[in-house]
């Protein structure tokens, strides 16, 4: 691209196995992008050397705090942004029951408070320059629920109403919210399965595996590049699973 970018974009959760697949396709294709994660200094400079990009920040983004002082400073070199991608988000498998107060406040923070913080913070931005994009990485979960995965779908479910809800108020300004859906896809997140546990699931999705980052950046590529008037959806990519 010869150091030139035509278009920018922040992605959290830029260091899990989605995120940052997301951050290389977008790169490749011809996106300046800013990375926020809260994991391995290690992989986030990887990941910068790998996307060329400009800026690439730590921070806990269930803490309004920092991510206020995060877009700040990512707004102060990018001048505008044409796509958000909230993407930080954990999980965790257990019993309502074997649930803690700790680890409900932990997800619910990781997961849907930082999705509004990180919105209500960039939303600004946007108005201003009358256009961009917010895309909300969710799960089929978030659609339907799953067994052990309460905490963890309750957020889903919540950051779905949450990109309807935002995707009305944003509309007359130019600005589309959507969100994906993503089935189960070959990350480190789900090593907490067993792999006859990952082959029962995958003999239940048509596609007879699990997906891979690259198709969710694929995806999320795509979606950036689709008409303003796609907002408010829960586009799901699941294999047919669900």
């Amino acid at each position: 691209f010869g150091g030139i970018f035509m278009l920018n974009a922040i992605i959290t959760g830029a260091t899990g196995g989605i995120g940052s697949a997301i951050a290389r396709r977008l790169a490749d294709g011809g996106y300046r992008v800013v990375l926020l994660g809260n994991k391995s200094a290690d992989s986030l400079d990887k990941l910068q050397k790998r996307t060329c990009s400009p800026l690439a920040l730590r921070g806990n983004l269930g803490n309004p705090s920092t991510v206020d002082n995060l877009i700040k400073q990512a707004m102060d070199l990018l001048g505008n942004v044409d796509l958000f991608v909230n993407c930080a988000g954990i999980s965790h498998v257990g019993l309502i029951t074997e649930e803690s107060n700790e680890g409900w406040a932990e997800i619910l923070d990781a997961n849907l408070s930082s999705t509004f913080y990180c919105s209500r913070a960039i939303v600004p931005y946007m108005i201003r320059e009358q256009k961009g994009r917010i895309l909300n990485i969710s799960s089929v979960w978030g659609n339907v629920g799953a067994s052990c995965e309460v905490a963890y779908s309750a957020t889903k479910g919540g950051i779905n109403a949450f990109t309807k809800a935002l995707a009305k108020e944003l509309a007359p300004s130019g600005i589309a919210v959507n969100a994906l859906a993503c089935g189960i896809i070959d990350t480190p997140m789900n090593q907490c399965f067993s792999p006859d546990e990952i082959q029962e699931i995958c003999d239940e999705i048509p596609a007879g595996r699990m997906g891979n980052p690259e198709e969710v950046g694929e995806m999320a590529f795509l979606l950036a590049q689709a008409p303003i008037y796609l907002t408010g959806q829960i586009i799901t990519l699941d294999g047919g699973w669900i």
